[in-house]
Order: C-alpha cells, then structure tokens, then sequence
C-alpha cells in the first residue's frame, strides 16, 4: 500500500471507529460531527467530515463543546490531525484551544515487528490483567511524567473489564519493580490495533525494553490474525518505530481548552 492508502484505511478503521470502542463507562454523545466523550481525565472530542460546514457553523460547534466542557468544570482535547479542513486549528485557537505535542501517525505490519526486540538481561515482560499491576503500571507512569496519572489504573480496569478480549496490557519488571509497561487496544471489525504506553523509568531507557514491548505485543497481534498496528509516536518513539518499518502518513496535534478552575 501506498502511504495515501495507509491514511485512507486508518481515517475509515480507526478515526471512523472510535465510538464503537470507548470503554463502557466513558460517557460520549455526538453533536453533528463531534463525538464527545467524557474519559477519565480530561474530555476528549473526535471530528472528521468536518468540510461541509461554514466557517460559522463550524465556530458554534466548536462553542459548544468548549461550553459544555466550562460547564462541567474539565478540560476538554480536540484531537486533530495535519489533512484535516485547513482552517480547523485555526478556529480552535480562536475559541481559546492550545495546541500540545504533535504526535505522528506511524503504521507497520504486525507481521514485520514480532522480532523487533528481546528484553535486557534482568527485565521480565509479562501479560497482567491483575489491579495490583494496573496501579502499579498507573504508579510508574506518575513518575515518568511527573504528573497524577493514578485515573490510569481504572481506565485499564474498565478497559479489560468491559471488553476483555480487546486490549492486552504488558508490564516490564526488573527486581519486582515496575520499569515500564505498554498496552495494545484492539479495534473489533478492523485490520487495525494501536500500540500504546510505552514509557519507562529513566534509569531503564535506552536498553531496547521498548522495542521488546513492541514485539511482545506484534506477536500478539499476528496470533489474532491483526494485519496493522498503529502509534501515534512521539518524537522519542518516532524514530525507533520508523527503523522498525512503521511508515509515517499523517500527523496528530491535540487542542487543549480548559476553564481557569482546572
């Protein structure tokens, strides 16, 4: 496939998807052509047949998810990618949204990435459905990012409670401490699923741990008959997923709106 026919597939199996496969307990409705879903963190919104509005219908749009998100007292992410209409970031600017990391789209055959790895001398990788892990998991994301990521824990729970057959989380342990651990979201009724989580202690980076992460989770997916696996890299994984063969398509840039509460 051509990498224009890679965007296309994922823009129809993957962004056309979404509302089939939010976790149960995330409340999300549409308003037009917004999905908006109430996640654990912050709200999140999904848009993509965007071109056939106005420029006006388009700024009530994104008025009212900003109000409805003002109202609740949350922050609200407009996910947005780079072939989106052209003058989208800019109305989400005017309305007060602020752009965070963009992130690129990378896709690659689970087939071609079930030896992209072997874990260092010391680290086990395992499957968990356990909630001992998840919090743990949920801890050692908290301080990679040095932020309160303990909402984590629940949203994986909720994720393998509700659709058990449709993720397959993995943590990375050395001396029965959390290193690192990543999941893999599989979307029913697609070729597709996504490979998320990824990051690890500071003192474990550059050890190939993530590489093996992905690997374990390729062979995963190939055993299930999943021909793709998608990221949306960071600029730190980016380079490692393209050596691996992931191709990149597209980019996706998150706009953030929060009321001055949050």
């Amino acid at each position: 496939m051509t990498n224009d026919e890679l965007l296309k597939l994922h823009d129809e199996q993957v962004r056309g998807t979404v509302a089939g496969r939010l976790p149960e307990s995330w409340k999300a409705g549409w308003d037009g052509p917004v999905l908006l879903a109430r996640s654990p963190g912050r709200w999140l919104a999904f848009a993509q047949e965007l071109d056939g509005l106005r420029v006006d219908e388009l700024d009530l749009l994104i008025g009212r998810v900003r109000e409805r998100a003002a109202a609740a007292g949350r922050a609200v992410e407009w996910k947005t990618y780079a072939h989106d209409r052209a003058d989208l970031v800019d109305r989400l600017r005017l309305a007060g949204f602020v752009p965070e990391d963009r992130e690129t789209v990378v896709i690659g055959l689970a087939a071609d990435l079930t030896e992209a790895g072997q874990a260092p001398a010391g680290v086990v990788i395992r499957t968990t459905t356990d909630h001992d892990d998840l919090r743990r998991i949920a801890a050692m994301e908290s301080e990679v990012w040095g932020q309160d990521w303990s909402f984590l824990a629940d949203d994986l729970r909720d994720r393998i409670e509700s659709a058990p057959d449709d993720i397959v989380v993995f943590v990375a342990e050395a001396e029965g401490v959390v290193v690192s651990a990543a999941w893999m979201p599989i979307f029913p009724g697609t070729e597709f699923a996504a490979l998320w989580g990824g990051s690890t202690l500071a003192a474990w980076r550059r050890k190939g741990i993530y590489r093996a992460l992905v690997a374990h989770r390729a062979r995963v997916a190939a055993a299930r008959g999943i021909r793709y696996l998608m990221v949306d890299a960071s600029d730190d994984s980016r380079p490692i997923l393209q050596r691996l063969g992931l191709r990149a398509v597209t980019t996706t840039t998150p706009y953030v709106w929060a009321p001055e509460s949050v």
